[in-house]
């Protein structure tokens, strides 16, 4: 029968992607947003796109709850496997009702523990948690491994001028990075060809090309070219920077600025800065240096990576 994939788009989409080898399932269908991310990754894949969810969406859970129920009663499913967020308790309330396996893998982000969404996953009735941080596995939690495992980093032996920069604040409809945009526009300069993703982030001097969402061909494209990519800390963006051997230069969104729902993406900076896949900064302390720093390491496949490590059904 088939397994379910079901992400959000974004950072929980591009993990589940990159997870989806290690998983050691066959038949499956993906559940997710339509988008141009969601489009072009899953190309020639069977998808199921159901309207959008955000933080704390819960009217957008309820309208996904419908669609998941019709789902169940059409069809048998296997298992249920999701990396967040809102759209996964949608799902995993019919499939857990129905007898269905459920597996949650809490975001490479919660580096110190649980998400809303896996809080709320650990109340559904036999539902397997997995968290990618074997520092706080225990009681319900299991490690089962980390996406970030699939990668090192290593000191380019030759170095070229900064020519090229690929810039990506996120996707996420609700929460902007306006002070990021701000400084970049007054640090980069003027002759560099810069690839600007911006998201919803809208400033007085928007940079000129400023786009939304670029496609992931397209983007995949920029960013092997690019000689330094600089990116919001979310995780589908440090993954597509990693995938073009590319260690970014990491700005983490804060709280305090209403930049995102919480600090989680300082933790990430700091975990994946540890790993050295990233140079991670604040907004206000970038500098020209960081990004010749970033641009003297590239990041490659790491060998022998491990299947993620899920509970025998």
């Amino acid at each position: 029968m088939t397994t379910l994939l079901v992400a959000s788009t974004g950072g929980h989409l591009a993990e589940l992607h990159d997870l989806r080898p290690r998983l050691g399932i066959g038949a499956r269908r993906w559940v997710t947003f339509d988008s141009p991310q969601s489009r072009s990754l899953l190309e020639g894949e069977d998808v199921v796109f159901v309207p959008p969810t955000t933080s704390r969406d819960v009217p957008g859970v309820l309208r996904d709850l419908v669609i998941a129920r019709r789902m169940f009663k059409a069809e048998r499913f296997e298992h249920v496997i999701s990396t967040g967020a809102a759209v996964a308790m949608a799902f995993f309330l019919p499939a857990a009702a129905s007898g269905v396996r459920c597996s949650y893998i809490e975001s490479a982000t919660r580096t110190g523990g649980p998400s809303l969404t896996g809080r709320l996953a650990a109340r559904v009735p036999r539902m397997r948690l997995y968290t990618q941080y074997p520092a706080w596995a225990g009681g319900a939690w299991r490690y089962g491994g980390s996406i970030f495992d699939a990668f090192e980093a290593e000191a380019r032996t030759e170095l070229s001028p900064i020519c090229k920069v690929v810039v990506t604040l996120g996707t996420h409809q609700r929460y902007t990075f306006p002070r990021l945009l701000t400084h970049l526009i007054g640090l980069l300069p003027p002759e560099w060809d810069v690839l600007w993703q911006v998201g919803a982030t809208v400033i007085d001097r928007m940079p000129a090309g400023a786009r939304r969402q670029v496609p992931a061909a397209e983007m995949r494209q920029a960013l092997a070219e690019a000689d330094v990519v600089i990116s919001h800390a979310g995780v589908g963006s440090a993954l597509a920077a990693m995938q073009a051997g590319k260690r970014a230069v990491y700005v983490p969104r804060r709280r305090v600025h209403g930049e995102h729902v919480d600090d989680h993406q300082v933790e990430m900076a700091r975990e994946l800065e540890g790993r050295k896949l990233v140079v991670a900064r604040e907004v206000e302390d970038l500098t020209l240096a960081d990004l010749e720093t970033a641009a003297a390491w590239s990041v490659r496949a790491a060998p022998g990576v491990a299947p993620f490590r899920l509970a025998p059904s």
